[in-house]
């Protein structure tokens, strides 16, 4: 569990109640790159911060994820100009600074900064917190054969969390590398950290999800471009 938070005499109510389980990693992972997009790992944009080492800790777990034949699925929230300044969409009445995230801008652009490869990686956009709510990617991680995934990206108070949540209610193992995801402030993000180690994911270091991914078979390239 994650330590330091609440104390330990919290982390023993959360044990007492029997959260924080470790779960089942699976042979099929996913790589779910949540809002890494400019808006959101570069500090010049009004919800933005310098999300360098996120970015560059996600890159790694990408270039490891390529041998095994994990797909990468990158999210960015992105409105169209109707949405972004108009008053439909009620996220946006209560995090205005969102509405700077308009389609085709340079803030929805993913980092680009991160090994995104045009034609092969998926790109899901989305309109709220959680990249599976509104879209389709259950059912393209389902169609992919996937059981496992792996949480990246920002905010890990926000976007992160919420992703995480549905991913588990979507039936998938759950794995949150900690140097992949990245927040405004530490306060929210490891309290966010602390809620999924204890109830809907493992909250691991870089390391152990690498090693995770090494241990499973290398996928053979055909000539045609799938995997064997």
């Amino acid at each position: 569990m994650t330590a330091g938070l609440h104390g330990a005499a919290t982390d023993l109510t959360y044990e007492r109640a029997g959260f924080g389980a470790p779960v089942r990693r699976g042979a099929r992972p996913a790589i779910v790159v949540v809002d890494l997009t400019r808006g959101f790992t570069e500090d010049g944009y009004a919800c933005g911060a310098d999300l360098s080492e996120v970015v560059a800790a996600t890159a790694t777990l990408i270039d490891a994820a390529r041998p095994v034949g994990a797909p990468v699925v990158f999210t960015a929230i992105a409105y169209t100009p109707a949405e972004a300044s108009g008053d439909q969409v009620a996220w946006l009445r209560k995090a205005p600074g969102l509405r700077s995230l308009v389609e085709g801008s340079p803030a929805v652009a993913v980092d680009p900064r991160l090994p995104k490869r045009h034609g092969e990686d998926l790109l899901v956009v989305k309109k709220g917190a959680s990249a599976f709510f509104g879209t389709s990617l259950a059912a393209t991680l389902t169609g992919l054969g996937c059981d496992t995934v792996l949480v990246c990206g920002a905010t890990t108070s926000g976007c992160v969390r919420a992703s995480a949540v549905d991913a588990v209610q979507s039936g998938f193992s759950v794995l949150v590398p900690r140097a992949c995801v990245g927040d405004r402030a530490t306060g929210p993000a490891e309290a966010a950290l602390f809620d999924i180690q204890a109830k809907y994911g493992d909250v691991v270091e870089l390391d152990d999800a690498l090693g995770y991914l090494a241990s499973l078979p290398v996928q053979v390239t055909t000539s045609d471009g799938e995997f064997a």
